[in-house]
């Protein structure tokens, strides 16, 4: 139980609409405090699910902040799986270390299991807060920065030539760079179908965070009329004694196909009076990474992205396919949801699967953190288990599995929340 300033009980309760300011403040506070544009507040206010959000109040101050969107996420085979996508958690600093984000975890994962959704999912201010709550890291995004004055794309897809390239107002193609997304989203494990209300977040301007950069731009890629992808991106202009180095900023971007993706490229390492793309959040495995000459001066690096939590394990196995047959006894530790604890038998192909109870012999003991971790595919079975964070019991156990559990695409997280 979570205790107030005085050691009493504090109040864990759903957040009420007038309380929002308050809370939302609480929330601010605890990243730094810097206000926000008010164009960002008020979209987060529109998006937050109220009956979904928590709040832990000493008195008439907010002391704790947690909410929970009603995402729907791809998994390996394309199904579209219900999922809880944690957000806007912060305890205030004069109330650390008095089990208030633990009350909140508790709270939330329950009310999660009563929505009957399989799945919980973070992405994590600071990586060691989530593990003990049964989160693991499952996606990885990928960041550069090209020297476009030295890069150049080689051996480009046949058909680039026939993508036309245009200008747009961000705001007037909306719907069109929409459609091209919600086209993408059952291809890539980690992809969110978007909800109403969040299109907008591709089109957030605020002066104060672009750091020098352009208003929003935005570039169609067409093909006979239609539009095969689309690119969003920010030009920070600068100029050196030896001439221009600007720098472009890449937000967004999706395409239906190779050579509509290969044309964006190009495009973007082209533009006038630049030397530097910034690339941000990709998939580990986009396809530029092969198009370059010289991958080294693309400074190419990882960051963990999204977390994944099994919250009905029988379910979120199920919900997923394996892109080799598997039949494995998983011994499960699951402190903080019990339920989840115990010997599950896993069968599956790439057709489909079933995950019950079982009393068999275990093949392979792990915790629920390394099952959310390999849930998606992007991280091995195996080389948790080269690590110490999975126990193999039956010999050859750990291999049949993690190749069932891969996946033919890095699973991606498109845009946080």
């Amino acid at each position: 139980m979570a205790t107030d300033s005085t050691g009493s009980a504090a109040t864990l309760r759903v957040l009420r609409q007038d309380d929002w300011d308050k809370w939302y403040d609480t929330l601010v506070r605890g990243f730094g405090g810097v206000p926000e544009a008010a164009e960002e507040r008020e979209l987060w206010n529109s998006l937050t699910e109220f009956d979904r959000s928590l709040g832990v109040w000493d008195g008439d101050d907010c002391v704790g902040t947690a909410g929970a969107f009603g995402f729907r996420l791809t998994v390996p085979g394309g199904a579209s799986v219900p999922a809880a996508g944690v957000t806007m958690v912060s305890v205030a600093a004069t109330h650390r270390r008095r089990g208030v984000l633990t009350s909140m975890m508790r709270r939330q994962l329950d009310d999660v299991r009563s929505w009957g959704e399989p799945l919980a999912v973070l992405t994590a201010s600071e990586p060691a807060i989530y593990g003990r709550f049964g989160y693991g890291a499952a996606t990885f995004q990928l960041n550069a920065e090209v020297d476009t004055s030295r890069v150049r794309l080689s051996s480009l897809p046949a058909g680039t030539d026939e993508v036309r390239v245009r200008y747009a107002v961000p705001a007037d193609v909306l719907d069109v760079c929409e459609a091209v997304y919600a086209r993408l989203v059952p291809s890539r494990p980690g992809m969110l179908a978007r909800q109403p209300g969040w299109e907008r977040l591709g089109l957030l301007d605020p002066e104060s965070g672009r750091e020098g950069a352009s208003p929003l731009q935005c570039v169609l890629a067409e093909r006979d009329g239609e539009t095969v992808g689309y690119a969003r991106f920010r030009v920070k202009p600068d100029w050196e004694l030896a001439g221009p180095e600007g720098t472009v900023i890449l937000e967004d971007s999706a395409a239906l196909d190779p050579a509509a993706d290969a044309a964006l490229w190009r495009f973007l390492f082209g533009i006038d009076l630049t030397s530097k793309l910034v690339i941000r959040g990709r998939p580990v495995d986009d396809a530029w990474q092969y198009l370059v000459s010289d991958i080294r001066r693309c400074r190419p690096r990882l960051r963990d992205s999204l977390y994944v939590r099994p919250v009905e394990l029988g379910a979120a196995l199920e919900a997923r396919t394996y892109q080799a047959p598997v039949d494995v006894v998983f011994e499960v530790e699951d402190a903080f949801c019990p339920w989840n604890a115990g010997r599950w038998r896993l069968s599956g192909d790439a057709k489909g699967a079933s995950c019950e109870r079982t009393t068999e012999a275990a093949d392979v003991a792990l915790s629920v953190r390394e099952l959310g971790s390999v849930y998606l595919g992007g991280v091995s079975l195996s080389a948790l288990a080269a690590a110490g964070r999975v126990r193999e019991v039956r010999r050859g156990a750990v291999a049949e599995a993690s190749m069932g559990f891969g996946a033919g695409v890095a699973p991606w997280l498109p845009h946080g929340f």
